[in-house]
């Protein structure tokens, strides 16, 4: 018959101590893995909806880029190109400008290209324009300046009887002088 020892008070706490040594980095090891598994869990379902989106962009990728290639053409309509520097597109707009007045009845007494000045990712080139005519001229003349592309924004617009008022004639229309102060978009490279 073999016979069994019972172990001594000292031997079981050795025991113990050696299965808490042997367990407790387990049980610390479960604990940061239970706890990396909840952090990464809260990180995918943060980034679920967003990968939704993108992936509901990447569908509409063709439907995306033909608004951008929309959105282009009509700012093309609205800006210069960058194409052209500052000064020729300055002098481009004040060629035109001077054409349009006078094709519109009005005699063109002066015009200058002020100094362009960054705006927002374009070039913002002013124009000032000094033009003399009768009232028609002057009412054809802003017309047509409104109806331009790339669009022309007037800034100020001056009207002013060349004459006296007490002396003027009935049957011959006023001579008027018009002053413009305004401004063409040019894309920045």
């Amino acid at each position: 018959m073999t016979h069994f020892i019972k172990p001594t008070r000292k031997e079981w706490l050795i025991l113990l101590g050696t299965l808490v040594l042997v367990l407790a980095p387990l049980v610390l090891l479960g604990g940061y893995i239970a706890n990396k598994h909840h952090w990464a869990q809260s990180k995918l379902s943060e980034l679920e909806p967003r990968y939704a989106r993108l992936k509901g962009l990447d569908m509409q990728r063709e439907e995306i880029d033909q608004a951008l290639e929309r959105a282009l053409r009509i700012r093309a309509e609205y800006v210069y190109p960058a194409s052209q520097d500052v000064a020729q597109t300055g002098n481009a707009v004040q060629q035109k400008l001077r054409d349009l007045l006078t094709q519109a009845g009005l005699t063109v007494v002066s015009s200058q290209v002020l100094q362009a000045k960054e705006e927002k990712g374009f070039d913002r080139i002013p124009l000032t324009v000094r033009a003399e005519g009768e009232l028609l001229a002057v009412d054809s003349a802003l017309a047509v300046l409104v109806e331009q592309l790339p669009v022309m924004l007037l800034g100020d617009v001056e009207v002013r009887n060349q004459g006296n008022l007490q002396t003027m004639n009935e049957k011959i229309a006023p001579r008027l002088t018009l002053q413009l102060n305004l401004s063409v978009l040019r894309e920045r490279t």
